[in-house]
């Protein structure tokens, strides 16, 4: 399960959707989540899905990938379709005891439960087209206005991207350390939730401490480098908009516009 979790993670590749600047990969996937939450019936979904696949065929990512990365995520849709479909009130469908599936139910949890995954699969198509860098980049470059107030924009992009780019490496440190301590005896799946939670001390533990030797030896690496933080910086590759990332935040503005524009209509 773990090693289903695909967000942070990097999909090289050469393709049109690779090489879009990053600050415009950033602002269209803003622009997609924004929508998401402008849509209020079904038909605007698909839009939406059909551009996903769109892109995800542009990207060169391998769908099973894509699907691979919502896996782990299933218990948290499926709570929120189980919250939905019973706390909603209505036309009563089927009587279940003390609550009722009822028909605003049943279409309230299935509209979220699509927005949920519409959400997932847009914003990790982000990371994996993205590199680490790239991402710092973009995401400096964007907050880089916000320095006129004293708010560090390279600093904090740094820490989200090192956020990012530190979760396939926890998730990798995550089941090594399971995989020892149910070597050891130990049992993660079996009892109630408090066992469970009981169970899983010896589990953070050693997590805990790799983590804050892993930062360490990270802000080590960064010193011995002479990282002094964002000021006076250069870099090998500069940012430039070519007329393609153009064309590509234009079309996508004119088409997130006409979905938010599905609402009033």
């Amino acid at each position: 399960m773990l090693k289903d979790i695909t967000i942070g993670q990097y999909f090289p590749g050469d393709t049109i959707i690779h090489k879009l600047d990053p600050r415009i990969k950033i602002i269209i996937i803003m622009m997609f989540i924004v929508s998401l939450f402008f849509i209020t019936s079904f038909s605007p979904y698909l839009l939406i899905l059909a551009f996903i696949l769109f892109t995800i065929k542009l990207s060169g990512v391998p769908f099973k990938y894509i699907l691979k990365g919502i896996k782990p995520l299933i218990l948290i849709i499926t709570i929120t379709f189980v919250i939905n479909i019973f706390m909603t009130k209505g036309e009563v469908l089927f009587p279940l005891g003390p609550l009722n599936i009822t028909k605003e139910g049943l279409y309230r949890a299935t509209f979220m439960a699509l927005r949920l995954i519409f959400l997932i699969t847009g914003t990790s198509l982000l990371t994996l087209t993205t590199s680490p860098i790239s991402l710092t980049d973009g995401i400096e470059k964007l907050l880089s206005p916000l320095k006129k107030v004293g708010i560090p924009a390279h600093e904090l992009a740094m820490m989200m991207t090192i956020a990012l780019r530190f979760i396939p490496t926890l998730l990798e440190e995550t089941d090594k350390i399971m995989k020892a301590q149910m070597a050891r005896g130990a049992d993660f799946e079996s009892g109630n939730i408090i066992r469970r939670a009981k169970n899983l001390v010896p589990l953070l533990v050693p997590l805990f401490i790799n983590a804050f030797r892993r930062a360490d030896e990270l802000a080590i690496a960064m010193e011995a480098r002479c990282y002094r933080g964002g000021e006076n910086r250069t870099r090998l590759n500069e940012l430039t908009l070519n007329k393609q990332d153009v064309l590509a935040v234009s079309l996508m503005t004119v088409f997130f516009g006409f979905i938010i524009s599905t609402r009033y209509i």
